[in-house]
């Protein structure tokens, strides 16, 4: 698709300021964000006749209809303004740089004023100090144990208590809940564990080597132990931490790998010449990109914000270096370099980031496939196994859930590609059989109510939970209604597949992914219904006990529930407190009143 003449003349007309352009399709939808420290130079570029194009251009180019665009006043404004625009809209052009949240992170509550360390796998700006990500959970756990009883920092979620908890008296904790230890002492044992995490260790282990003589020497062996305790403690956290830099640097090395049109980058963090952890992220539409492209789209989006930024950058490929030193050292503050090594120790460690980037991009296509097996491959196996016309792309379940006929619902809910489509989930209160268990009846009413006139898309399988006698009940419903769509029914007791038109049932080896589907939906369907009949339950259960208090109505009571949020709330009222409700009258605050403090069987025989 050529661009327009309109479009021409907007690029001719262009200002020659920095800022941001978009280009936008048919739809109207954007379809790539860039930035320019000239736009009217950088939009040009595109539209001029360029046979060594790459064929990502040329395929964005041939979909693009329109252009905006956004005037900053300098360089650094333009790459914060892209960077906010490609997260909002996700253009399906721009190589965008995507955190992989499987790795766990050490988090320091900085924010707090106590603070908190602990193990976490979600990063957010809050004001917090992560240390990480770290490959290895467990040893994660172990440090922080040893962080904890190295310098008694707390691991509660809350300091609501009136009395110190078990760690207290234990020795791992200074009760900061009940102000046994003062903000500014607590504070100190909270930034020797930063400056620890930190591998600034070497002033810790002095200061704490001095207290442990100083506390023996006037006999306070107890204080002495604890202090040996916690240098033993800095000394294992040490042996975990490897030393690669014999300068003690600050750097960061961007290792890359490409396979089947995925990309993995790993960050590699050495601070103070330790190698203190790494960063690993995935980079979509990246894959017709040069490596140059991709230290260019990581070193635009990852080094912003609060991402601290090292002295120096090593990378495999760089396009613009000046450009990008320029832009970091105005951010640091102090010169940055970047480095694209040829030999010795820094090829050493872009070798081993990539390296390590390769292994994890091999164990994500692994988790693929294996995810895979267990969706669309799961999918492809029930058709064939169940011999349907067509893949089960949409698949619906139902489920029916009441306790002795009363408050009987039923739930609805979707697969779509063999994975769950909540958007697409359903629940219906059922009309025709409350106070009498009857799931024939039941189902009976949700496949008409479901399939007669409904707007839904029709699905390609229909799966009733239950046996025959369900499959039998609901059939005759859905045939009626017009809904041509395979039904299957799955029983509990041994996992049978009851198909139409079948006398005998199939069953599946527990091992495979398509029976592992159908009890996935299964035991979704029977989760959706049985949370719905329990609020419905729990609601019943707690307006039916006014409803045998003389003088409460629906607006009174619903009135009492508005000013009173708990039932012990309400009972623990006065009679002035309920009657200053809206719409109360003292007689009916004294009947409430009364009413919660008559016995149990004064209670019944009102009832």
């Amino acid at each position: 698709m050529a661009v327009s003449e309109a479009v021409l003349e907007k690029i001719h007309n262009l200002t020659t300021q920095p800022g941001v352009y978009l280009w936008k399709d048919v739809t109207g939808r954007i379809i790539y964000v860039g930035k320019a420290v000239n736009l009217r130079n950088r939009v040009k570029s595109y539209v001029r006749r360029d046979v060594n194009r790459s064929p990502k251009v040329a395929a964005m180019m041939s979909h693009a209809v329109d252009l905006e665009t956004m005037v900053v006043t300098n360089e650094m404004e333009a790459l914060i303004l892209e960077n906010t625009l490609i997260k909002k809209h996700h253009p399906r052009y721009n190589i965008m740089l995507r955190d992989d949240k499987t790795y766990p992170y050490i988090k320091v509550t900085l924010q707090e004023d106590y603070p908190r360390i602990y193990m976490t796998r979600r990063v957010l700006r809050d004001g917090a100090r992560y240390f990480g990500p770290f490959a290895d959970a467990g040893a994660v756990h172990r440090v922080l144990k040893l962080l904890q009883r190295a310098f008694h920092i707390r691991s509660c979620r809350t300091m609501r208590t009136d009395r110190p908890c078990l760690q207290y008296h234990l020795g791992h904790c200074d009760a900061p809940c009940v102000h046994y230890i003062t903000r500014a002492a607590y504070g100190e044992l909270v930034q020797q564990a930063v400056n620890v995490l930190d591998g600034r260790d070497t002033g810790v282990l002095r200061e704490l080597q001095s207290n442990m003589e100083e506390a023996a020497e006037q006999m306070e062996f107890e204080k002495a132990a604890m202090y040996r305790d916690q240098i033993q403690s800095i000394h294992v956290i040490q042996k975990q931490q490897t030393i690669v830099t014999q300068g003690g640097g600050d750097m960061d090395v961007l290792g890359f790998s490409r396979d089947a049109g995925q990309t993995c980058v790993q960050i590699y963090l050495i601070r103070r010449g330790k190698l203190m952890g790494r960063e690993t992220f995935s980079l979509d539409n990246s894959a017709d990109e040069t490596a140059a492209a991709l230290t260019d789209a990581v070193l635009d989006q990852y080094y912003t914000g609060d991402v601290f930024v090292p002295r120096e950058i090593v990378a495999a490929a760089v396009d613009d270096v000046e450009g990008h030193e320029r832009r970091l050292s105005a951010k640091k503050g102090q010169h940055v370099s970047l480095v694209v090594p040829q030999r010795g120790l820094k090829k050493k460690l872009l070798d081993m980031a990539e390296d390590n980037a390769r292994v994890l991009l091999e164990q994500r296509r692994l988790q693929w496939q294996h995810d895979k097996d267990k969706t669309s491959g799961a999918v492809e196996a029930l058709a064939r196994i169940l011999d349907l016309p067509h893949l089960p792309e949409r698949m619906e379940c139902f489920d029916i859930s009441h306790t002795q006929g009363i408050e009987t619902v039923a739930s609805m809910v979707v697969f779509e590609g063999g994975r769950p489509a909540k958007k697409e989930y359903r629940r219906f209160k059922l009309k025709t059989v409350q106070g009498k268990p009857d799931d024939f009846k039941s189902m009976a009413e949700i496949m008409g109510r479901r399939y007669r006139e409904s707007e839904w898309p029709e699905p390609d399988l229909i799966i009733i939970d239950g046996g025959k006698g369900q499959l039998h009940a609901a059939l005759p419903v859905i045939r009626a209604a017009g809904c041509e769509a395979p039904v299957v029914s799955l029983a509990k007791r041994i996992e049978e597949v009851f198909v139409e038109g079948r006398s005998d049932s199939i069953i599946l080896d527990h091992h495979t992914p398509e029976l592992q589907l159908l009890q996935a939906i299964r035991d979704e369907a029977h989760r959706f219904a049985i949370t719905y009949h329990r609020s419905l339950r729990g609601k019943r259960s707690l307006v039916s006990i006014l409803d045998h208090v003389e003088g409460i109505g629906p607006k009174r009571r619903k009135a009492l529930w508005q000013s009173f949020k708990t039932l012990e709330d309400m009972k623990g009222a006065t009679v002035e407190e309920l009657a200053a409700v809206p719409g109360m009258s003292r007689q009916a605050a004294e009947n409430v009143y009364y009413f919660f403090r008559l016995g149990t069987d004064e209670k019944r025989k009102m009832i």
